[in-house]
């Protein structure tokens, strides 16, 4: 999935000392690609993952990056939350972030997993 911020949004709610939220939960904000099941997908703890805009990198790092690996993260979620079958855990981003526009094209992929292709409306 891609984990998208409207930073207009995000910025206007910290001026005001309010919570940011609003420019993290806006509607499309969490697309999403194929659910593959762990056992067919690799190796996801030591995968590349990136994410190309309009055909060139943006983005492009290593899940074992993360801070804490993927079994560490759902420990540490699991003790916070009750997660079920289903639940999705967005990790957060390579470096890299940039704004998108109106037209712009995103192609983002774990390799193991179907990319996820968004068109920017």
């Amino acid at each position: 999935g891609l984990d998208m911020t409207r930073r207009d949004l995000q910025g206007e709610m910290k001026k005001q000392g309010r919570p940011w939220c609003i420019g993290k939960a806006y509607d499309h904000s969490a697309p999403i690609g194929p659910i593959t099941l762990a056992a067919d997908a690799g190796d996801v703890n030591n995968a590349p993952i990136w994410l190309q805009v309009n055909g060139s990198d943006r983005q492009r790092s290593n899940v074992n990056k993360l801070i804490w690996n993927v079994a560490e993260t759902i420990e540490h979620l699991s003790a916070a939350w009750e997660l079920q079958p289903g639940d999705l855990i967005y990790t957060g981003t390579p470096e890299g972030v940039n704004a998108v526009v109106r037209g712009d094209l995103l192609v983002g992929a774990v390799e193991g997993l179907t990319p996820l292709s968004v068109s920017i409306g």
